[in-house]
C-alpha cells in the first residue's frame, strides 16, 4: 500500500510539472484520411502531448492496460508500432498517462490496424474518477492502417489515462503515430474566424471609370446583400399557414434561406390511412416558402424507425410493402420534383432497419436509386442522429456513416451518386464536445459529399443559448459544412409559458419543444437572440465606401447575391448592378463599371 501511494504521489507531481509548461498549439489541421493505407502518415502536431508517439524509443511512456501483453514491432515498410496481444477482454491494450487541463480543446489522431478481419477500434480516456471519455473511433482492418481521428473538450483539470479498445478480444491491436494536441478556447475561436474569412467570403474589387476609361476617385459605393449563399435556416410547422405574427417573425429572418418541415411532409402525415392522401398542408407550406425565396428540404420520404410507421404499413407483407413504398416515392416526389433542394430519402437508417428487415438488405440503396431518378437535380440525403453529438453511440460514428454511404453507392447504377450527409445534431443539456464535433466533420468531409446540420437543437438548460452559439459557430466555420437548419419550428403548444417555465431539464413536459427561439408572443428568447446575432454577423449588408485614387474600392464580403450602387458626386450620375459573389476561385472578384 505504501509503495502504491508513493507511486501515485510521484505520478501526480509529474502531471503537475507538465501542467506548468505552455504547449504551443499549431494551426488546426483539418485533414483526415478515410482510405486504408499501407503505411501510416506522420503524427499530427508531432504527437503533441503524447510521449514517444512514433515508438522510436521502444515502449517508453506506454504500459499495459488491463491484462494481456504489449510489444513493439516493425512493419515491412519500416515504421515501428505498438501491439497488444494475448487479449482476453475488450479493454486489454496499452495506455499512457496524460494530464488534461480545464478549458482546453484537444484534437486526437492515431493510426490503427488489427491482426485479422475488421472491427471498431476506440480511443478513450479513463479519468481518476473512473469515468470513461471516448475520444473517437474507426473501423480498422487487417493489412492496412486506418486513421482514427477524434477530439475531447475538457471542463475539469485532471490526470487521465489514454487507452485503446476493441470489442473483439481475439485480435491484436496495432497502433502507431499517436497525437493529442491541446488548443485554448481563444485559439479555437481564432481558427474559426480565419476559416470564415477564407471559406465564406471573397475579396471583391470594384473598378470605376468614365466613358473614356479615366479612373474615378471618390465615387460612392453601396453594396447590399439580397441573398446569402450559405443557407442558415429554420424549421417550419403548419402554424405558419394561418398565423400572421409567425409569418412576420419568420420572413424577417429567414427569407431567401432554407427550411425543413417538422412533420408535414412525412408519410404518416400525408397518408395516415392507406390510400387516402392529403397534401393540402405541405402544399401550402411549399407555396409560402417559394413566395419568400426559401429553399425547402424534403423531410422525409422514409423513416426507418418502426415506431414512426403507421400500423397499416407494418401489417403489409414484404411484397406489399415494396409496392406501397414505391407508390409513396412516386406520390410525394413527383408532386414536388424540381421544387425542393434536397430530400431526406432515409431517416435514421443507421439506428433502425424497418424496411431492410422486411424488403431486403438493399432496400435503402434501392430507394436512393429511385429517388435520384424521380428528382435528378435534388440532393439525396441520409439523415441521422448522434454522429456529432454522442461519441459513445457506436451505431452512428463517422466510420459507420461512411460505410453506409459506401453500401448505398455499391448498388449498380448508384456508383456516382452524390449522397448528402444529413446530421440531425440534437444536442443534450451538457456542454457540447466541440473538439469531437470538429473531428467528425473532418472525417465526414473527406468523402467530399454535401454536409448539412439538418435538425440542430439543444435541450433546454441554463446554458442553452451559449451552447447553441458554440455549435453554430463551429459548423459555419468548418469547410465541409454546406448548410444549417435550426430545428425550432413553432406551435402554440410547444413554446407556451408552462413549457418555458419548467426547469425539469432531464424530461420536458409532453408536447414541449427542446428549442424555442421565441415565446408565444413572438418575443425572442436568448436562443433566438443568438440566431439573430449570427444571421447579422454572417451577412454583408449596407457596406459603404468610396473608390481610391486608382478608381478602386475593395473589401471581403460573404458569398451571395448583391445589389451594387455607384454614385459619382461630381456628375451626380448613378448606376446599379447585380453581382454574384461565389467561391469558385481564391483570387479577388474584379467588377468593372463605366459611369
Amino acid at each position: 500500500m505504501k509503495v502504491y501511494l508513493e507511486n501515485k504521489v510521484l505520478l501526480l507531481l509529474w502531471f503537475l510539472l507538465l501542467a506548468g509548461f505552455d504547449i504551443e498549439a499549431s494551426t488546426y489541421n483539418y485533414s483526415a484520411s478515410i482510405e486504408c493505407q499501407i503505411s501510416p502518415s506522420a503524427p499530427q502536431y508531432e504527437g503533441g502531448l503524447v510521449a514517444n508517439p512514433k515508438f522510436d524509443d521502444g515502449l517508453e511512456g506506454w504500459k499495459v492496460f488491463g491484462k494481456g501483453k504489449i510489444e513493439e514491432r516493425t512493419s515491412k515498410t519500416g515504421n515501428k508500432f505498438i501491439v497488444a496481444y494475448n487479449r482476453t477482454q475488450s479493454n486489454d491494450s496499452f495506455s499512457q498517462h496524460i494530464y488534461l487541463e480545464e478549458g482546453l480543446l484537444h484534437t486526437f489522431s492515431a493510426w490503427v490496424q488489427i491482426s485479422e478481419g475488421s472491427d471498431t477500434v476506440i480511443a478513450a480516456f479513463k479519468t481518476w474518477y473512473n469515468e470513461t471519455k471516448i475520444v473517437g473511433s474507426v473501423i480498422a482492418q487487417f493489412g492496412c492502417w486506418s486513421m482514427l481521428k477524434g477530439g475531447l473538450s475538457v471542463n475539469l483539470t485532471m490526470p487521465a489515462e489514454l487507452y485503446f479498445t476493441s470489442k473483439n478480444s481475439n485480435i491484436e491491436l496495432w497502433v502507431d503515430n499517436v497525437s493529442l494536441q491541446p488548443f485554448t478556447k481563444r485559439q479555437w475561436r481564432d481558427q474559426q474566424s480565419k476559416n470564415i474569412e477564407k471559406i465564406r467570403k471573397r475579396k471583391v474589387r470594384i473598378h470605376v471609370a468614365d466613358k473614356k476609361r479615366k479612373k474615378l476617385k471618390g465615387v460612392e459605393i453601396t453594396i447590399e446583400q439580397k441573398r446569402p449563399y450559405f443557407p442558415l435556416g429554420c424549421a417550419l410547422t403548419d402554424s405558419i399557414i394561418e398565423n400572421r405574427a409567425y409569418q412576420d417573425w419568420f420572413i424577417s429572418r429567414f427569407s431567401h434561406t432554407a427550411t425543413s418541415f417538422d412533420n408535414e411532409m412525412k408519410w404518416y402525415w400525408t397518408e395516415k390511412d392507406q390510400g387516402h392522401e392529403n397534401y393540402s398542408v405541405p402544399d401550402a407550406m411549399v407555396a409560402f416558402a417559394k413566395q419568400h425565396g426559401i429553399s425547402v428540404r424534403g423531410h422525409n420520404i422514409f423513416w426507418d424507425d418502426p415506431d414512426y410507421n403507421m400500423n397499416w404499413v407494418k401489417s403489409l407483407s414484404p411484397r406489399e410493402l415494396l409496392g406501397a413504398s414505391v407508390r409513396r416515392m412516386g406520390s410525394v416526389m413527383s408532386r414536388y420534383s424540381g421544387q425542393l433542394m434536397g430530400w431526406d430519402v432515409m431517416n435514421e437508417n443507421l439506428h433502425h432497419s424497418f424496411f431492410e428487415e422486411r424488403i431486403g438488405p438493399n432496400a435503402s440503396a434501392m430507394f436512393f436509386k429511385i429517388a435520384q431518378a424521380l428528382d435528378s437535380e435534388a440532393i439525396m440525403f441520409l439523415n441521422e442522429f448522434n454522429t456529432l453529438e454522442q461519441p459513445h453511440d457506436m451505431v452512428a460514428t463517422p466510420s459507420e456513416y461512411l460505410r453506409k454511404i459506401t453500401n448505398i453507392r455499391s448498388l449498380p447504377g448508384n456508383e456516382e451518386m452524390v449522397v448528402g450527409i444529413g446530421l440531425e445534431a440534437h444536442f443534450d443539456r451538457h456542454e457540447p464536445n466541440i473538439a469531437y464535433m470538429r473531428a467528425c466533420l473532418d472525417v465526414l468531409g473527406a468523402i467530399n459529399m454535401p454536409i448539412w446540420l439538418t435538425e440542430l437543437d439543444v435541450q433546454r438548460c441554463p446554458n442553452q443559448a451559449d451552447y447553441l452559439e458554440e455549435i453554430m459557430r463551429e459548423a459555419y466555420s468548418h469547410p465541409a459544412v454546406g448548410g444549417i437548419i435550426v430545428f425550432a419550428g413553432w406551435k402554440p403548444t410547444n413554446c407556451n409559458d408552462t413549457c418555458l417555465n419548467n426547469n425539469n431539464y432531464d424530461t420536458l413536459p409532453k408536447g414541449c419543444a427542446k428549442l424555442c427561439l421565441h415565446d408565444n408572443r413572438f418575443k425572442n428568447l436568448p436562443s433566438g437572440d443568438v440566431v439573430d446575432k449570427l444571421l447579422q454577423e454572417w451577412k454583408t449588408r449596407n457596406l459603404k465606401g468610396a473608390t481610391d485614387k486608382n478608381g478602386v474600392f475593395e473589401d471581403a464580403i460573404s458569398h451571395g447575391e448583391y445589389n451594387v450602387k455607384v454614385f459619382n458626386p461630381v456628375t451626380a450620375k448613378s448606376l446599379s448592378m447585380q453581382v454574384k459573389v461565389i467561391n469558385e476561385k481564391s483570387e479577388p472578384l474584379d467588377v468593372w463599371i463605366s459611369i
